[in-house]
């Protein structure tokens, strides 16, 4: 089977797609050279401040602007994620072809508090879409609104708010969703956006997947994916939490 043959019927029999550790731009080579296109991309870097390490401000813009743009080239939908004060000047960097379609914010009360000074309490994600592109508020509705909508009684479709509340997985939060994975963000979080860019049968890409809360959150919701880490300890965790082996290129 040929690497596109081995990845289609993954996502066609398991409903995700595991690539082996790689680094994030192999991974989007692969599923350019496949003829893969996705309907949008979950990217969450090392965020260059504390854990995974740190580049010069310029290396670092380098970085988040190729793997824009290269992302771009597969997929009609990007999240991408950061703190406020590293993502800030990434507005500016969308793709051509693409536009930046919303500043959305995660945010936890239950920031640790051994921090001097402002304990950080929010990540930022940036959404950028390809222009025509279109979101999918109706997820969002309630019985009543649906009956509206599928009716064409509704004049307009309200969608959710920008701000996501959830608590971060620490202590005794989120103990069921846990993988042990040291930055892992909760399914709540991932399932409003995954719902807001896809239908049911759309396939999300996430190339620094961590502990796969992308795949299990698309899983849920009818949609399929495709995930990679460059840790293998990652990849490990993600084939522990999917109950799916990864695909051997």
């Amino acid at each position: 089977m040929t690497i596109s043959e081995k990845i289609k019927h993954a996502l066609e029999v398991d409903g995700v797609a595991i690539l082996p550790p790689m680094d994030v731009f192999e991974s989007i080579a692969i599923l350019k050279e496949a003829n893969i296109y996705v309907n949008c991309a979950m990217l969450d870097p090392w965020y260059n401040k504390g854990f995974g390490g740190e580049l010069p401000t310029s290396e670092y813009d380098d970085f988040i602007t190729r793997l824009l743009n290269q992302t771009g080239e597969i997929s009609d939908l990007m999240y991408l994620w950061g703190f406020p004060e590293i993502i800030g000047p990434y507005v500016r960097y969308a793709p051509s072809g693409f536009y930046m379609a919303a500043w959305l914010t995660w945010y936890y009360k239950n920031c640790p508090s051994v921090i001097r000074g402002w304990r950080s309490s929010q990540n930022a994600c940036l959404q950028f879409m390809r222009k025509g592109h279109k979101l999918h508020p109706e997820h969002f509705l309630s019985d009543e609104q649906k009956e509206k909508f599928e009716s064409g009684k509704m004049r307009f479709v309200p969608g959710p708010p920008s701000v996501i509340e959830a608590p971060l997985i620490i202590g005794f939060v989120g103990k069921k969703e846990r993988t042990g994975h040291p930055s892992q963000k909760p399914e709540i979080v991932f399932d409003k956006l995954l719902l807001m860019a896809n239908q049911k049968g759309d396939i999300v890409f996430d190339p620094m997947a961590g502990s796969g809360t992308t795949a299990a959150c698309a899983k849920k919701h009818g949609m399929k994916s495709i995930v990679c880490d460059m840790n293998e300890d990652y990849i490990q965790m993600i084939e522990k939490r999917m109950g799916v082996s990864r695909i051997e290129l």
